[in-house]
């Protein structure tokens, strides 16, 4: 958690006009992409009272490196179809629902439940059936002439990183259901610190990996040992707390699909001792210690 950088996490948009950036900061961080929603609202040029429409909302997203094509289909079954088939690749997908009121991004689906996104609920991740997505997407066009008047659109925006993103969330309807419990508020909040904490520490699995140890291995093996030591240092954070953090650690990791190389277990275990005592110090102030005396010059 360095210092400076911003609490960001899957959070609610602070008003009614930045929904497009928020949706768009959040299909980023399903690719492992950290980005700033003041920074997004930037660069899509948002606008408080037109909030942001597509073309901008594009714009943004080639600033990370990711293309965000339309995808118009005119019947329920082939929006369904499409939609799937860019989740099952792994593509995060904005949609704009409520009459094109309001933005929010899909990020799973599994069983015909979808998991999306919407920055104007609390908690934001929520789990849809397939008929609730549909009634809010849907858009039936009034003012087409003729033969297109009352036809009905559905337009969706994979978010598709130009070059091959080894990390993405696997973000399964049981994740989002616990994300959704008031306890897990936190881990939620805090996504993007535990992620980019993460990924000095664990690498995106990959088959030259020779016996690499997820997260939850890692500290089946380690974390009696960790906490220990924390606590030792640090008496005033209680054991239950640094379980807590590592736990989230682990959540987070295990949703990305992290791993430790066997290689770099030492260097893991380093990082997370020095990750929790920076933590441990931050929650609890930490008294004056070995005091030096200054040299004096002659």
């Amino acid at each position: 958690m360095a210092v400076g950088r911003p609490v960001m996490g899957l959070d609610r948009q602070p008003n009614n006009f930045t929904c497009g950036p928020y949706a768009l900061k959040h299909a980023l961080t399903m690719l492992g992409v950290l980005a700033e929603p003041q920074k997004v609202s930037r660069l899509a040029k948002t606008h408080w009272w037109s909030g942001t429409d597509e073309v901008r909302l594009a714009r943004a997203a080639r600033a990370y490196h990711c293309d965000m094509p339309l995808l118009r289909k005119l019947n329920e079954r082939d929006a369904r179809k499409t939609m799937v088939r860019s989740l099952t690749r792994g593509e995060p997908v904005l949609t704009c629902v409520d009459e094109w009121q309001h933005w929010i991004v899909v990020v799973h689906h599994e069983k015909g439940r979808f998991v999306a996104i919407d920055s104007r609920e609390m908690p934001v991740v929520v789990v849809m059936t397939w008929r609730e997505l549909a009634k809010r997407w849907v858009y039936v066009d009034t003012e087409g002439e003729d033969e297109a008047a009352g036809s009905e659109i559905y337009d969706m925006f994979p978010v598709r990183p130009r070059a091959r993103r080894k990390l993405r969330a696997r973000f399964s309807v049981a994740r989002a259901r616990m994300l959704r419990r008031p306890e897990n508020r936190d881990v939620s909040l805090c996504w993007d610190q535990y992620l980019g904490d993460l990924l000095a520490v664990c690498r995106p699995r990959s088959p030259h990996h020779v016996q690499p140890l997820t997260l939850g291995e890692f500290l089946r093996r380690h974390q009696k040992l960790v906490v220990e030591r924390v606590t030792y240092w640090h008496g005033a954070v209680e054991r239950a707390e640094v379980n807590r953090v590592l736990r989230n650690l682990r959540f987070v990791a295990d949703t990305y699909g992290m791993v430790i190389p066997a290689a770099g277990t030492r260097r893991a275990f380093t990082d997370i001792i020095a990750l929790l005592t920076l933590w441990a110090a931050g929650r609890r102030a930490v008294d004056p210690m070995y005091m030096v005396a200054k040299r004096s010059r002659k």
